[in-house]
């Protein structure tokens, strides 16, 4: 195995194979996501120590070792794992997902929320509540349809020749409108048990997950991380536009529609599991951008933000109003309402908008 240096500060480093394969390492960002990890590992560990049964962090890690008390290992693998690791896959995909709307589409206001994904899982979890009263299970599964429905429509109304970003981002606006349009009117016709069922699972919450929503996320996650990181070069390209992808030999209307394929099942994957939660796909990616100082897309930067914010998020809700917990939807909105507004502002003195 040889290494390449290429120039640039940081250097970026390209590992070669013998057989071929290449894999380039930009050690800045490298660095940032082994930060990410850690501190993800942390939260996750102070989480799972957070409730009304509090067990300090050691006595966490010797529980996950399996050297636990025999009290705490049923609190911490049956009750709080599920919970962690349901907010690290949710968090995880969510973030992908936005990396990869917000490439695809080269503006960074793109996310699940803006293009509607997130409503199509709404309105299939509320369809399934109202008018079938239909069980956790078979929520999640609506939830699910509907995601990947909503996001076959908007890429079916946003194709002439191929997608074109800004127009995939109006035809999602208006399409987000119409599906907001269809959750309020199910909301009305709703009973009332049925209603605050609705209006519970629409603030998205981690509390009461368990390992049923952990399996099939998890499955989802290691078959569709290893395939968006595999077209990480095209996704970078795809950001120079698509006449220099073209010239550059990216076959850009397949690598589009397999990405976005993959973004819209994380995202309806994700909300099944957890409800609709905001901001995380906005904000994600482009923290990880700004913390890795990378030219393109970093989609293994975004997950790993957004299970750390997702985290924390969630471990703050916990703690910041005592035995009146929030659901984590609240937290994630708020904080993520903060950084729109920065966001928008910090655009606009530099011209951009």
């Amino acid at each position: 195995m040889t290494v390449k240096l290429r120039a640039g500060t940081p250097r970026p480093r390209t590992l070669r194979a013998p057989g071929g394969l290449s894999l380039r390492v930009e050690p800045r960002a490298l660095g940032v996501g082994l930060l990410l990890t850690a501190a993800v590992l942390v939260v996750a560990v102070l989480l799972i120590g957070t409730g009304d049964y509090r067990i300090a962090p050691l006595d966490v890690v010797r529980t996950l070792m399996g050297d636990g008390l025999p009290s705490d290992e049923f609190i911490v693998n049956d009750l709080r794992l599920p919970r962690v690791l349901v907010g690290v896959l949710v968090g995880a995909a969510l973030g992908m997902a936005g990396s990869v709307f917000q490439s695809v589409s080269r503006n960074a206001l793109a996310s699940p929320d803006v293009l509607g994904f997130s409503y199509g899982s709404s309105v299939g979890a509320l369809v399934a509540i109202i008018l079938f009263h239909a069980d956790a299970g078979t929520v999640a599964a609506g939830a699910l349809a509907g995601g990947l429905l909503a996001g076959a429509a908007v890429y079916l109304l946003a194709w002439k020749q191929g997608v074109h970003g800004y127009r995939l981002v109006l035809v999602g606006i208006g399409f987000s409108a119409m599906l907001l349009a269809g959750v309020q009117y199910l909301l009305t016709k709703a009973q009332y048990v049925d209603a605050a069922r609705a209006t519970v699972w629409l603030t998205g919450s981690l509390a009461g997950r368990d390992w049923a929503q952990v399996r099939p996320l998890l499955g989802t996650c290691a078959v569709l991380f290893p395939l968006v990181l595999s077209q990480g070069r095209a996704l970078r390209v795809m950001e120079m536009g698509d006449d220099a992808a073209y010239a550059l030999g990216v076959r850009v209307e397949r690598s589009r529609l397999l990405l976005m394929l993959a973004a819209i099942v994380l995202t309806a994957a994700g909300t099944a599991a957890a409800g609709p939660l905001a901001f995380v796909a906005l904000a994600a990616p482009q923290l990880a951008r700004r913390l890795t100082r990378s030219p393109g897309a970093n989609p293994l930067s975004a997950a790993l933000m957004g299970a750390f914010l997702l985290l924390i998020s969630d471990w703050g809700a916990q703690r910041a109003f005592g035995a009146d917990q929030l659901p984590v939807g609240v937290v994630t909105g708020l904080v993520g309402g903060i950084y729109l507004l920065w966001l928008l502002v910090t655009e606009r003195k530099a011209g951009r908008i």
